[in-house]
């Protein structure tokens, strides 16, 4: 028998493991709790992520074994089920036209783009017309992806970004179902508090970030904001699940990737919504006001 389809429906597109817990993490285990149907489409394994510490160390790409994407893939099943509410079965991975299927394409001007499978490489068509599939898969009112420049300029990010856009526009064009899209972003007074309150404990061979090295956006152009205080522990969960790829501080209340910038845990995630619908004047905090 099929199980009925819950109300409120929210696809979450990302570019490798991690970044669904580092930018959305909070959003995913409110709204799972919630009883929201939530999907994370994941369109890498992150094979060229640079691993942390010895242990994995010789799981990477470039002369190692090339097996860390298949090994972030457990990163990320944990990460999920740490997001995932205790009484319900884990959110499972999901990955654009399977997993495998297009590969990560490193960091700009890596050689890794060159790769015969990197997403910077595929042809548009054919990942719009993948990201078609789960958009029809799953009908979200809701979309949540990365802004025009992938965060802080990652060419997976962008690309996400860019197809995220075309998929959405087809298939609203075709379905006529209205689709409420936000992008993940950092509001800079929030960056800027939460560097203040980590300024005493930062962890042995950490730094601080200098100046505009970690991205945020102005106040004003937030239009979104979801308080994720009640579920702050499952994010720090799903966080460390990612082990390779981040280090959780002591405190909890900081994170910091392969190059030990500090950046704080956030217990509010911030969105710009930008279909048309929106309105910059108007400030929400639930991704499905007015659904």
């Amino acid at each position: 028998m099929t199980e009925p389809r819950a109300a409120r429906r929210l696809l979450l597109v990302h570019a490798h493991p991690d970044d669904e817990s580092l930018m959305t993490g909070g959003t995913i285990a409110h709204y799972l709790a919630a009883g929201v149907e939530v999907v994370v489409v994941t369109f890498t394994l992150g094979e060229e992520g640079e691993v942390i510490g010895e242990r994995w160390a010789l799981l990477v790409a470039d002369g190692g074994a090339d097996q860390l994407g298949g090994f972030r893939i457990g990163e990320l099943a944990a990460a999920l089920a740490a997001l995932s509410p205790d009484q319900a079965a884990p959110l499972a991975p999901r990955f654009l036209g399977g997993a495998g299927r297009w590969r990560d394409s490193g960091m700009a001007g890596s050689p890794s783009a060159q790769h015969p499978r990197a997403l910077v490489g595929a042809p548009h068509d054919d990942l719009v017309d993948a990201l078609l599939v789960e958009l029809a898969a799953l009908d979200p009112q809701v979309v949540v992806t990365y802004d025009e420049a992938g965060t802080y300029g990652h060419p997976d990010h962008r690309r996400v970004h860019e197809v995220c856009a075309a998929a959405v526009a087809r298939y609203t064009d075709k379905t006529g179902h209205p689709i409420k899209v936000y992008e993940s972003v950092t509001q800079r007074s929030a960056l800027e508090a939460g560097l203040a309150a980590a300024a005493g404990r930062v962890p042995p061979g950490w730094r601080m970030p200098g100046p505009g090295e970690l991205p945020s956006y102005p106040d004003d152009e937030i239009t979104a904001a979801i308080d994720v205080r009640d579920v702050l522990d499952r994010k720090v969960a799903a966080l460390a699940a990612h082990a390779t790829q981040v280090t959780v501080a002591p405190s909890q209340t900081e994170y910091a990737l392969s190059n030990n910038i500090l950046a704080p845990v956030g217990p509010v995630e911030h969105y710009r919504r930008v279909d048309a619908g929106a309105s910059p004047a108007h400030h929400e905090t639930d991704l499905f006001e007015g659904v």
